[in-house]
């Protein structure tokens, strides 16, 4: 198993020459942070890169692991997250929760993709009853959404066939148990990558 830093020194090189992440950071400037030892700053800009730049899920698990070997679990997360997405696909939706005075959640929730909340994307069972999906669960540019907020998110579909019906501007809902607990509308549907 390579150390962090070759995983770093890698990954760098499987992006084009003239990529660019959407603040303007290049891969240049990876191999200057590189060059620095500037591990942390290397992997946040090489993450920046890669996530407007078509990649290999095999990509995304090289910084992966150097995430998970320099213990910065949010960028390990994130890395595993867009690795799945590669493979599997992804829905992005903007979600607005329900508020506590609406009947919807009490409490702050973190966005790092463990939330598994059930959602009605309007499929039925045999017999004409509501089936509820379940997907992974990344809020995008926020560490935690709370009651009343809205966020984009993205939504990582264990059963991806059952959700190829989406489209964009189509509008599904959260659950969590049985009462409502958000509504959502579709921005994108992203079919599985490279």
């Amino acid at each position: 198993m390579d150390d962090a830093f070759t995983l770093l020194r890698r990954a760098v090189e499987l992006l084009p020459g003239d990529a660019m992440a959407e603040n303007g950071q290049s891969v240049g400037n990876v191999r200057e942070e590189i060059a620095f030892q500037e591990w942390e700053m290397a992997l946040d800009v090489l993450i920046e890169i890669a996530d407007v730049h078509p990649v290999s899920a095999g990509f995304w698990e090289m910084p992966a692991e150097a995430a998970r070997q320099m213990m910065l679990d949010r960028s390990r997360l994130w890395c595993e997250w867009r690795a799945w997405e590669v493979r599997h696909g992804t829905v992005r939706a903007t979600l607005t929760l329900l508020g506590a005075d609406e009947g919807g959640r009490q409490s702050t929730f973190s966005g790092d993709g463990r939330l598994r909340p059930l959602w009605d994307i309007g499929n039925r069972t045999a017999d004409g009853q509501r089936d509820l999906n379940i997907p992974g669960f990344w809020v995008e540019f926020a560490p935690q959404l709370g009651p009343g907020e809205t966020a984009d998110v993205r939504l990582a579909p264990l059963q991806p066939e059952q959700w190829r019906h989406l489209k964009s501007g189509d509008v599904i809902a959260m659950h969590e148990a049985q009462p409502l607990a958000g509504i959502a509308e579709i921005i994108e549907v992203l079919p599985p990558g490279v």
